[in-house]
């Protein structure tokens, strides 16, 4: 069994340790101090720009408005010579630079620390109810452990997004996602689904199926049995729930598998990554695919799952390519190396508020994107 990763610190003349969490796989802070309400928001952002973690001990909601203003420190504009040299929009090197700026961000707001009991909740005055947030997050509750308010905040957003639902208008219903698994908040993708003419209406393998909300837009629209495959357990819990919800079990089946299921069927879909890029960390899986590895994937296993005239359904937005992460030719020749040729391909330009958002730094490629639904055929 691996050992857990500790955090150390010095309170009260003694050494103390704690079971380190993080979602994000960052291992725990090096240099810890104990903070409390009187630290100062400047002397508070000094720390983590040096490295040096707090672990608070004051007020709860204190801490959360210390880290709103460390947050503010962060955000400050850059000074206009930083900005001389800033790479021209729409390239490789805008994007990872984005991507550096908020992984730095991350890191300096994640040095606000909270201590956890072992039934996850939080020693501080005026801390929340976080339990059922932790559970449906980490598992069953086991020791105490210290993680970063701005963890504890990401699984309360969770949380909220998990009891409250996504509305989605193709299914009249609302899917709930679980921590860790993509939310269907981009709903561009999904009209696409529910609006492609159907091949057939026997099978359906829905390759990566998340929340499980595209194989519930295909049995709602009639495909008698669907097969749903994912790897992760999360994923897995969270489709078989949503689908349960929705009355759906009895067309759907959930099985772990790494893209494709045993067999071939007249319809395959898949809704990869669309950013060919290394996430941070494991909860960005959803959003980035390093070397478009599940892209090929599915592109190079396709032809074998199809049956004859059968189809296969590649959803994907062209953001990559706005952000000169992939070029259209290098996508198309892709799809030709794996024996495939395009039938159709059906578009939809983007719905979603940061398409209009002109202070996001990927705001260019963003505004010009557009989600596309590929209908391939074996060649």
């Amino acid at each position: 069994m691996t050992e857990q990763p500790t955090v150390t610190w010095t309170e009260a003349g003694e050494t103390r340790s704690a079971v380190w969490r993080s979602e994000a796989a960052l291992p725990p802070p090096k240099r810890v101090v104990v903070a409390d309400d009187t630290i100062t928001a400047d002397a508070a952002y000094h720390y983590a720009c040096e490295g040096t973690a707090m672990l608070w001990r004051g007020d709860f909601q204190n801490a959360r408005q210390l880290l709103l203003a460390m947050a503010r420190r962060v955000d400050r504009k850059p000074h206009r010579s930083r900005k001389k040299n800033a790479p021209a929009a729409g390239t490789a090197d805008a994007f990872h630079q984005h991507r550096l700026a908020q992984s730095q961000r991350a890191r300096t707001l994640g040095m606000l620390l909270l201590p956890f009991d072992a039934d996850y909740s939080i020693p501080l005055r005026r801390a929340p109810d976080v339990r059922l947030a932790c559970t449906e997050a980490y598992g069953p509750a086991g020791e105490p452990f210290v993680a970063s308010l701005r963890e504890l905040l990401g699984l309360i957003g969770a949380h909220e997004w998990r009891r409250n639902g996504v509305a989605i208008p193709e299914l009249d219903a609302r899917i709930h996602p679980h921590y860790g698994v993509f939310a269907p908040v981009r709903s561009e993708y999904l009209k696409l689904v529910a609006r492609a003419p159907l091949p057939a209406d026997t099978l359906a393998f829905d390759i990566g199926t998340g929340t499980g909300v595209i194989a519930a837009i295909l049995a709602k629209r009639g495909i008698k049995r669907i097969v749903a495959t994912d790897l992760d357990p999360r994923a897995l819990a969270c489709a078989r729930e949503n689908l349960e919800r929705l009355g759906l079990l009895a067309q759907v089946e959930v099985v772990q598998e790494d893209l494709f299921p045993p067999g071939r069927a007249p319809l395959v879909v898949c809704n990869p990554p669309w950013v060919p890029a290394r996430p941070s960390s494991p909860i960005e899986r959803a959003i980035f695919d390093p070397q478009s590895k599940m892209l090929r994937g599915f592109l190079n296993g396709l032809a074998d799952h199809l049956v004859a005239n059968g189809e296969g359904w590649l959803i994907l937005s062209d953001l990559a390519e706005h952000l000169g992460l992939r070029t259209r030719p290098e996508l198309l020749a892709m799809i030709a190396a794996a024996g495939l040729t395009v039938l159709d391909r059906l578009d939809i330009p983007p719905e979603h508020p940061k398409a209009g958002d002109t202070s996001d730094p990927l705001h260019a490629a963003r505004a010009a994107e557009v989600t596309s639904l590929w209908r391939l055929a074996a060649r």
